[in-house]
C-alpha cells in the first residue's frame, strides 16, 4: 500500500505542480476610451471700448471709413467699412422695409440703438442678426421720417449702440440712394 500512496502523492504532487504553471485566464481588454469632442469656444465679446463723450455729435471727429453702395433687382445696400466700424443700411423693397445693422460690437438681443441727426434723435430696439456674432438690426419703414433726417443732415449722424462705440458717420450719397431705392 505503500507504493500506492507514492504513486498518488507523486500525481497530486504533479497535477499541482502543472496547475501552478498554467496562469490565469487574461484579464478582459478595456475597451478604448471614449473620445468626446471638445466644445466649440464660446466668441467672446470685443472689449468695451471707453470712448469720449461729447455735448454734440457733430464735436466728436468722424469715424475713420468709407461708404459703398451695391444695388440689386430684389435689394439694395449701403456699407460704411472703416478699420474698426462695420454699419450697413439694407433695403428689401419686396418687403417695404430697411435695416440698420451695426456689426463687430458688442451686442445682446434686444439691445439700443441710438440714432442722432441734426434734425430728429431715436432709441430703436434691436434683433440679433442670423449666422453673424455681433450683429444688431433695427427695421424701419422706407417712410420713416428718421431716415430723411438720416440723409439730409449736417454732413453726418451719430450710431450708437449700448455698451458699444459711438459711430459718427458722413451722409453720403449711398444713404440717400439705398432709401429711395425702398420708396
Amino acid at each position: 500500500m505503500k507504493a500506492v500512496y507514492a504513486r498518488t502523492a507523486a500525481a497530486l504532487a504533479l497535477t499541482f505542480g502543472l496547475a501552478a504553471c498554467v496562469s490565469a485566464p487574461p484579464p478582459a481588454p478595456t475597451p478604448p476610451p471614449v473620445v468626446r469632442p471638445a466644445p466649440a469656444p464660446t466668441p467672446k465679446p470685443p472689449p468695451v471700448v471707453q470712448e469720449p463723450r461729447y455735448d454734440n455729435y457733430l464735436d466728436a471727429p468722424q469715424t475713420e471709413g468709407s461708404w459703398a453702395y451695391d444695388g440689386r433687382r430684389n435689394m439694395s445696400l449701403a456699407i460704411f467699412n472703416g478699420p474698426d466700424a462695420s454699419f450697413a443700411i439694407h433695403c428689401y423693397p419686396s418687403a417695404r422695409r430697411i435695416d440698420l445693422i451695426v456689426s463687430n460690437q458688442p451686442t445682446r438681443e434686444g439691445a439700443i440703438m441710438r440714432i442722432e441727426t441734426e434734425t430728429r434723435s431715436r432709441d430703436l430696439p434691436t434683433t440679433l442678426g442670423p449666422g453673424e456674432v455681433w450683429a444688431a438690426i433695427a427695421t424701419l419703414s422706407p417712410s420713416d421720417p428718421l431716415l430723411d433726417a438720416m440723409a439730409i443732415t449736417k454732413g453726418r449722424f451719430a450710431v450708437s449702440l449700448e455698451q458699444g462705440r459711438t459711430l459718427y458717420l458722413p451722409a453720403w450719397v449711398e444713404v440717400s440712394r439705398v432709401i429711395e431705392d425702398c420708396r
